[in-house]
């Protein structure tokens, strides 16, 4: 992949965070349970006005406890990238069952699947102001662009077995492919967050796939 298209982190929770009592965000291990003061924290105040401060207050623990263990809001918040990185790979991945065709139909529809809450939603566009910070932070860009490595990758591999085993054509690339899907999926993501919708977008990138992708006959 040649480029970094704008880090897809879709955001997808059984129950917010931000609507549990603090009662049950305690884990016993101190960094679950501040990346899950952190999750509060942002879908509450977003990340331009999140100050160290509030991340303690969801937590129920003094600032200087938190600094034991992060120094700054900058290092804090790239731990829960990496936290939420973990969570993406965990539920955004090929399966390899089925069809190149189902197994990639199947991998769009987890990397777009829209936020379930509106917690969720407070997140997502907490998350789109932490991109904003990328073209200045090494480190930022660095974490975010792992995202968007990680689902090309993920493409990658269903593509090229599509055309190896003729279920896709024979003159698709899969890494110019992998490289447009995950930028429409990005583009999804953005869409959601700054007009509150996706217009239909995961449909037609399913159109997409059965039209200009899979061998006739397939």
């Amino acid at each position: 992949m040649t480029g970094v298209t704008g880090a897809v982190i879709p955001i997808r929770v059984p129950k917010p965070f931000a609507d549990w009592p603090v009662s049950q965000l305690v884990t016993g291990d101190p960094t679950d349970d501040i990346m899950r003061a952190t999750y509060r924290a942002l879908c509450r105040h977003g990340y331009a006005n999140l100050t160290m401060q509030d991340i303690a207050d969801e937590w129920s623990k003094s600032k200087a406890a938190l600094h034991y263990h992060y120094d700054t809001k900058r290092g804090l918040l790239l731990a829960f990238l990496d936290h939420l990185f973990e969570s993406y790979t965990d539920r955004v991945a090929d399966s390899g069952d089925g069809s190149p065709r189902d197994r990639l139909h199947d991998l769009l529809a987890d990397a777009t699947d829209p936020p379930r809450a509106d917690t969720s939603r407070e997140l997502w566009t907490a998350l789109f102001e932490v991109k904003a910070q990328a073209p200045h932070d090494d480190d930022f860009r660095d974490r975010l662009a792992r995202f968007d490595r990680y689902l090309y990758d993920e493409l990658r591999g269903i593509l090229v077995d599509g055309v190896e085993t003729g279920v896709f054509r024979a003159g698709v690339d899969p890494d110019e492919t992998a490289t447009l899907l995950v930028t429409l999926v990005t583009g999804t993501h953005s869409r959601r967050v700054s007009l509150g919708d996706d217009a239909g977008v995961p449909d037609a990138l399913n159109a997409f796939v059965d039209n200009h992708l899979v061998e006739p006959g397939q």
